[in-house]
């Protein structure tokens, strides 16, 4: 595995900017984007934007985004994914972990 220094380096690295639609409040899609997040490497973060909405950042190597793009688009099994609206962005290494946040970014 490596660490957050390491991957600071990696030329392959990359930060997705996404919008998730749908049934994806109240079913612990949150906590579900945090546990895949910290499972495939990436740092960032998750929060609800409003009705039926939740967005995240995630920085990391584009295989890892990929997988979690995938992940993102079927949800938790109480969740309905309808749209996920993404966003390709330059990585800025501003995180050191992946969470859920309440801030306005």
């Amino acid at each position: 595995m490596q660490s957050n220094e390491s991957r600071r380096c990696s030329v392959s690295d990359a930060r997705v900017h996404t919008v998730v639609c749908g049934v994806v409040q109240g079913v612990n899609f949150r906590y579900f984007t945090v546990r895949l997040a910290q499972r495939l490497n990436l740092t960032g973060w998750v929060r609800n934007l409003g009705y039926e909405r939740v967005e995240t950042v995630a920085e990391g190597p584009r295989d890892a985004l990929n997988a979690f793009l995938e992940e993102l688009r079927i949800g938790p099994s109480s969740a309905r994914v309808t749209r996920v609206d993404v966003e390709w962005q330059k990585p800025t290494h501003e995180f050191s972990d992946f969470r859920v946040t309440y801030e306005e970014w």
